[in-house]
């Protein structure tokens, strides 16, 4: 059975990403929907398709189903539940793809907690118009998940709970 994300997790991403229940351009151009939901929103979609709060739920539960699942799938070490629910909206936001290639995952498999909790602030840019920007709402957003992870860590810097 799949390993369940925490209340903490879920409430992060939910205000990182806001409600919009009709589909709109992210900051980095992506057709997006409810709570950041984008697969199966086309650019067409953007100030037309409408979703309610209910439909925006179960997709955020799936996306972070998704999210989990990866998370699951590439970390090799023990984490908290406040670890493991950082790394799911980090997931969330910026696909597994990012999250397999990341310093951030090298560091935590090796066993350094801390050393990936200091890599959440890498990831705050985003393509805008073809230029790679640093995005106020993912400094934010970064600096949760980070905060999150530490809270799950112990004083020795090692996996809690």
């Amino acid at each position: 059975m799949p390993r369940s994300v925490c209340q903490a997790a879920v409430g992060l991403v939910g205000d990182a990403e806001g409600f919009y229940p009709v589909a709109y351009f992210c900051p980095a151009g992506v057709p997006t929907i409810g709570f950041g939901h984008t697969k199966g929103v086309a650019a067409a979609d953007v100030g037309h398709k409408t979703i309610t709060r209910a439909e925006a739920d179960d997709l955020l539960r799936q996306d972070l189903a998704e999210a989990a699942a990866a998370v699951e799938r590439l970390v090799t070490v023990n984490l908290s539940n406040e670890q493991f629910g950082a790394l799911v909206s980090f997931t969330f936001n910026l696909g597994s793809g990012n999250l397999a290639k990341s310093t951030l995952l090298k560091k935590l498999n090796a066993g350094d907690y801390m050393g990936a909790a200091n890599e959440f602030g890498v990831w705050v840019k985003a393509t805008v118009g073809g230029v790679k920007k640093t995005l106020p709402g993912l400094v934010k957003r970064r600096k949760a998940e980070m905060t999150l992870f530490i809270q799950g860590t112990n004083p020795d810097g090692n996996q809690g709970g």
